[in-house]
């Protein structure tokens, strides 16, 4: 399993089933959790009443289970290898596992799992195993991502 380049921008064909790449990582802050609900609208009390929380099953404020699936897109999208070459996030699948904690450090392992060149769309599909691990190496999220991928080269039609 070769580690992806982090230069900006790689190609459908630069990429390979077996490739992987690990993000950089990030602290959650209640900042964090105040600004996604406001953003979102989900004021839900497990995540911004800290009395509320400590009855429930966590014992404390938790991020959003979006909050963390939108931070882990966004720390590698920072790595810069999907950086104007992709044309599409065209879908995930997605489990939730363990709670994200204010001061939990989460960061994205991803890893190529297929490739399907699909020259009418002006690209090709490249499906990624993606986990979001906190500090201890758990995983919290994980699942798979689908994005559109320009060519180098179109081919002659």
């Amino acid at each position: 399993m070769a580690e992806l380049a982090t230069r900006r921008g790689l190609y459908f064909e630069e990429f390979a089933v077996g490739d992987s790449i690990t993000t950089a990582a990030r602290t959650i802050t209640e900042a964090d959790i105040v600004n996604f609900a406001a953003l979102s609208g989900d004021w839900n009390s497990i995540h911004v009443d800290a009395e509320y929380a400590k009855q429930g099953m966590f014992g404390e404020r938790i991020a959003h289970g979006l909050l963390g699936l939108s931070i882990g897109v966004g720390l590698a999208v920072q790595m810069g290898f999907i950086t104007e070459t992709v044309i599409a996030f065209m879908g995930l699948e997605w489990k939730f596992r363990a709670a994200i904690k204010i001061g939990d450090t989460i960061h994205v392992r991803a890893e190529v799992t297929e490739k399907k060149p699909v020259p009418r769309l002006g690209g090709g599909v490249v499906t990624f195993n993606v986990e979001v691990l906190n500090q201890r190496g758990e995983t919290t999220q994980k699942g798979t991502w689908t994005m559109l991928m320009k060519m180098q080269a179109q081919p002659a039609e």
